[in-house]
């Protein structure tokens, strides 16, 4: 099977170097016009300086360009695509109805919301099929990003919401880690200490969720003991608005995302 990434950005980088140990991909190729050295400096991966070119060499195209550069490349692309070749978006906010149109209306579409932790393969991947895609197209591309960590199907309408935990995520995640290791700072620690105490505390503790299958709130009170530290820290968490802050957060992302659509 081979690949075709469009765009060869942060992102388009993370998917070649992950789909590079996919068992059933013989070759991954990359567009390289806006930035040539991306792709050349990646192992195993062809260049190639013409998006047409890239689309009639590929099984699968993976769309990684910004979402106001899609339409224009989609309806570049759209006379060279493989019979019944896939097109996966990965732009945010870009409908499978908008990217069938452009790029013809034959092609299966599914559009798919990574998130930046698929650069070291513990991504989070949703996947949306479009209304030419069945439930095969679905499956590879799943088999695909499940090379970048995991992956969820979920019905289009909730790919905005999507962006706001898992695509926007990361961000809120850094923010947390950076706000603990200073609070470390302050309190005596060296930075490095406390900055990988921070940041290893939360992977750890997102690990217990996903491999025990234990609710938060549950997993929370084990760590929360009578009369001890963990409440009072809870509770100045509770007094400063954390739970209702980061809903408010997920809710405005997911609404900007709507708005891009």
């Amino acid at each position: 099977m081979d690949i075709g990434i469009l765009g060869c950005g942060t992102l388009g980088r993370a998917i070649a170097q992950g789909l590079r140990s996919h068992r059933s991909v013989e070759r991954i190729a990359a567009t390289t016009r806006s930035q040539p050295a991306r792709a050349k400096d990646l192992e195993e991966v062809v260049p190639v300086d013409s998006n047409r070119e890239l689309a009639s060499i590929s099984d699968v195209v993976i769309v990684c360009v910004k979402p106001s550069q899609v339409e224009a490349v989609a309806r570049e692309i759209s006379h060279d695509l493989r019979p019944g070749a896939l097109v996966v978006s990965a732009a945010a906010a870009i409908s499978t109805e908008a990217l069938q149109q452009w790029t013809g209306g034959a092609s299966p579409i599914v559009r798919a919301m990574p998130n930046m932790p698929a650069r070291i393969g513990l991504g989070m991947t949703a996947l949306a099929a479009g209304a030419n895609a069945d439930a095969s197209h679905l499956e590879l591309a799943r088999d695909l990003f499940a090379t970048l960590g995991r992956v969820a199907v979920v019905e289009e309408r909730l790919m905005d919401a999507v962006t706001g935990i898992s695509g926007c995520g990361p961000a809120y995640v850094y923010l947390i880690v950076e706000a603990l290791a200073e609070a470390g700072v302050s309190l005596g620690l060296p930075r490095p200490v406390a900055l990988e105490l921070a940041a290893q505390t939360l992977l750890g503790s997102a690990a217990m969720v996903l491999q025990t299958g234990i609710h938060p709130a549950a997993l929370k009170d084990e760590v929360t003991t009578p009369a001890g530290c963990t409440i009072d820290g809870l509770l100045a968490l509770e007094s400063g608005g954390l739970r209702s802050t980061l809903v408010r957060a997920v809710t405005a992302a997911a609404t900007r995302s709507a708005q891009l659509g």
